[in-house]
């Protein structure tokens, strides 16, 4: 799809587009995305496909009670579980030149459809997508959500901090041209994580363009646990790990940075406990490191936390710091066996 001028805009039709979603074990938020998803009032067809992995829940059976509502959503299987795994099976169930992804815990705004086609069309991208919208009902969920729109809690990503449109390295979620997809062979299956960054990253390897743009605005539900937030990130390090193996020259101070904090609090804090332990002075020196990063990360608590009820307030240097050292553990221990 070319890019079009204003007035051939305005006459030409709109392009078919296939939703896709991967759900497992979403439960609490399915129901509401596609809800979503179908309100859209798009003016040209629209198609959802939900790629369903084994799950805990009765995410399967809403997904099912969904597809006998509507005439406008079917089911695929996605045995493995796995996020790429389900996409590409979405993705092969539907025809339509316009490629929308949608997590199954993600709730589109109105109008999102339409806006993302028409910047596409205007642009001339591969790939178009805004911003990660990240809401919370509990104080720590709240927590959550500030962190994760903060530069302090998970770095200077325009479709998590917002900004100028334009191109970029990445974009949540996305919007594709089929054709694109089909040519680089869709999502690579091996990346359980960072599909959507390793994909994005061959699309401007072959010369296309992967376009943000603030008009486009999702709705993200964060986890609602240390643990779950834990894992999240541990997980994300890990295979922030891998994309950096495979593409050396991605490397950069922002991605380096978690495990080389992680690596020094954890250093200083044994070497404290062993001088404390041992009464060497010098050994206890290394205290320095662990509360620097907890006097620093009470710093930004102060800032970032201004505005949010008390609550929410006490648990964001806990929240700060799960996400940094959980973030750096991961991509310092690595990939050492196959993820589920």
């Amino acid at each position: 799809m070319s890019r079009l001028r204003s007035d051939e805009r305005a006459t030409a039709p709109w392009p078919g587009v296939s939703v896709v979603v991967p759900v497992r074990n979403e439960e609490r938020h399915l129901r509401g995305a596609v809800a979503q998803i179908l309100a859209q009032e798009y003016p040209g067809e629209l198609e959802v496909v939900l790629a369903v992995g084994p799950s805990r829940d009765r995410t399967r059976a809403i997904a099912e009670e969904i597809c006998a509502e509507t005439e406008h959503v079917r089911v695929v299987d996605n045995p493995t579980g796995r996020t790429p795994a389900a996409l590409n099976a979405a993705i092969a169930a539907t025809t339509q030149p316009v490629v929308v992804r949608v997590d199954g815990h993600g709730l589109l705004p109105p109008g999102y459809v339409r806006t993302a086609v028409e910047v596409l069309q205007r642009t001339g991208a591969d790939n178009v997508g805004g911003i990660m919208a990240p809401e919370g009902t509990t104080p720590f969920e709240q927590a959550v959500a500030v962190a994760m729109s903060s530069p302090i809690g998970i770095g200077g990503a325009r479709f998590h901090v917002g900004g100028q449109e334009g191109p970029v390295e990445s974009v949540y979620l996305g919007v594709f041209r089929r054709e694109v997809l089909e040519r680089l062979g869709g999502f690579d299956e091996s990346f359980v994580r960072a599909q959507d960054w390793e994909l994005n990253h061959r699309i401007r390897q072959a010369g296309g363009t992967v376009w943000f743009t603030p008009e486009l605005r999702v709705t993200y539900r964060p986890r609602s646990s240390v643990r779950a937030l834990a894992e999240q990130f541990f997980r994300t390090g890990q295979w922030r790990r891998q994309v950096m193996t495979r593409y050396p020259d991605t490397a950069n101070l922002r991605y380096l940075t978690p495990p080389v904090t992680t690596a020094l609090v954890a250093v200083g804090t044994a070497a404290g406990v062993a001088g404390g332990l041992t009464g060497r002075r010098g050994a206890r020196l290394g205290l320095v490191m662990p509360a620097g990063y907890a006097v620093t990360v009470l710093g930004a608590t102060a800032v970032e936390g201004r505005g949010l009820p008390a609550r929410a307030r006490a648990w964001l240097p806990v929240v700060l710091a799960t996400m940094h050292l959980s973030w750096g553990a991961g991509f310092l221990v690595g990939l050492r066996r196959r993820q589920p």
